[in-house]
């Protein structure tokens, strides 16, 4: 309860700048867990799926190579998916699948970051706006109350830096989670386009085998030389 009545108190010390601030907190707070929840799905262990495929794979069993896929979740494991579903395409078309499936995850995974940025930047700026129109409001009350009042203007000071204290803690709190956030979405998106990269390696050394296997071989025979040619004298 009192911890409650000190931030009643606070919100209204800080003048009304406080209540936009504690918007924005609410909607950072929102926004990094829910990117931080949605990452941690996206996130994948492409080493520890690419055991599990590799061998599936060599061994043309893809249909179980494609469920491997599906049982993960992931970004990284629906291109993979992609890549083995279109195998029988050319490189060029697989290539392509894959490039079209990650232009439409990667906005997924940043979505929303953005606001974090946002909010960033803001929070400082608002609790700025707030210790300004504080100790405007201060001067003025000390020019109403004359000079008898010294303790006016300290007072209205240090209430109004409430404002700023409570825009750089927002800004200082959620910096280093969006920045952490962020670097992890970059890794998201370089395991898609290595794992894309893999595939394809692994796909053209199959289909390299499969043709060397398949290929037709002629038998070797002599010449048959019709008989009215045989002594034949070709000089």
């Amino acid at each position: 309860m009192n911890l409650f009545q000190n931030g009643f108190d606070l919100l209204n010390r800080g003048g009304w700048v406080m209540y936009p601030l504690l918007g924005l907190s609410i909607i950072a707070f929102t926004v990094m867990l829910e990117r931080g929840l949605s990452i941690r799905e996206a996130a994948l262990d492409a080493e520890k799926l690419f055991a599990e495929l590799e061998p599936l794979l060599k061994a043309r069993r893809f249909p179980e190579a494609l469920q491997c896929c599906q049982n993960h979740s992931g970004p990284v494991a629906t291109i993979l998916a992609t890549g083995i579903a279109n195998r029988t395409l050319d490189f060029p078309d697989i290539e392509r699948a894959m490039e079209e499936l990650a232009l439409r995850e990667t906005p997924l995974l940043q979505q929303r970051l953005g606001m974090l940025d946002t909010i960033i930047t803001m929070a400082p700026l608002l609790g700025l706006l707030g210790t300004i129109t504080g100790m405007i409001r201060a001067f003025n009350v000390v020019a109403g109350a004359g000079s008898g009042a010294p303790t006016a203007i300290t007072g209205g000071v240090a209430e109004a830096l409430i404002a700023t204290a409570t825009g750089l803690t927002i800004a200082i709190v959620t910096l280093p989670i969006y920045n952490y956030l962020t670097e992890r979405v970059s890794e998201i998106i370089s395991e898609m386009e290595v794992s894309a990269t893999r595939l394809l390696n692994i796909l053209t050394v199959i289909r390299y085998e499969d043709a060397q296997k398949n290929r037709v071989v002629l038998p070797t025979r002599p010449l048959i030389v019709p008989a009215q040619f045989e002594n034949t004298n070709l000089n």
